[in-house]
């Protein structure tokens, strides 16, 4: 068989990182992303984002963990396709650009601005609505004091949050150990009037340093608690990687819109035999 060449980019939202690839065709997608997304033998990614022509749509996107799981949605990721999308297609960004995006967990509206850094856009998703989860397999292992606050909430993908009173205490990977099957966020206050801090554990990636969907779960978490308040029914979510805002539109029907850049890193060529 002739080799072929995959081309790709790679892209980051607050440090969460992404290989994003369009169209390819006769590719194991699962163990694609499993060996581009490894730092050691790999590219090194936490996932890999596959985009398609969708009908009435600007694109569609399939997204994989770097364990070559399917997630239903991702909010840095989604930022990251879309500015690989407007490049590829050569949108003219002096003006903002607009875009609609069928995700498994459905359509996402990303609106996309030019910054001072010609590698990074400013990007903001409709994440729709948050809903309310059971209590995942395995919660019950975790131990959480019955005081402590905690919210099952679904973006499209699975979230547990957790209020603490210091992010840096706590064990974060043996707790999302125990839970692998949904995304862990554990929150403190502040440090400003309207902020959280988070610490994230991804279903199929590990310890990242952001998570858009779980900036968006953990904010409606801590503005239920009482955590933070939403000056200007927005909500600043301070993580590793950085700093994401979160808008809680309709806080009664519990729809969010998540901001925060898209960086563009690199275009990579890969053979594929």
């Amino acid at each position: 068989m002739t080799d072929r060449t995959l081309h790709l980019t790679k892209h980051h939202g607050l440090g969460n990182d992404f290989l994003v690839v369009f169209h390819p065709r006769d590719v194991d997608l699962p163990s694609l992303a499993r060996r581009l997304c490894d730092r050691r033998r790999g590219i090194g990614a936490d996932g890999l984002l596959v985009g398609e022509s969708a009908p009435e749509h600007s694109a569609q996107v399939a997204i994989f963990n770097a364990d070559g799981s399917r997630a239903e949605m991702s909010g840095n990721g989604v930022r990251c396709f879309a500015q690989a999308l407007a490049a590829r297609r050569g949108d003219d960004l002096a003006v903002v650009d607009r875009q609609t995006l069928r995700t498994d967990a459905g359509t996402r509206v990303v609106t996309l601005r030019r910054t001072e850094d010609p590698n990074t856009l400013d990007v903001s998703v409709d994440m729709g609505a948050v809903e309310e989860l059971d209590e995942p397999e395995g919660w019950s292992s975790i131990g959480v004091h019955e005081d402590r606050p905690v919210a099952h909430l679904g973006l499209g993908n699975p979230h547990a949050v957790v209020g603490v009173d210091s992010v840096d205490e706590v064990d974060l990977v043996a707790i999302g150990s125990l839970v692998p099957s949904v995304n862990v966020e554990i929150v403190e206050p502040g440090p400003e009037r309207n902020a959280i801090t988070m610490r994230v554990h991804e279903r199929g990636a590990g310890i990242t340093e952001a998570c858009g969907t779980g900036a968006c779960a953990a904010a409606w978490a801590a503005r239920r608690w009482g955590l933070a308040s939403d000056v200007g029914g927005e909500i600043v979510v301070h993580m590793v990687g950085g700093t994401a805002r979160v808008t809680l539109d309709q806080p009664a029907l519990g729809a969010v819109t998540l901001v925060g850049p898209a960086t563009y890193i690199a275009t990579i060529e890969v053979p594929i035999p």
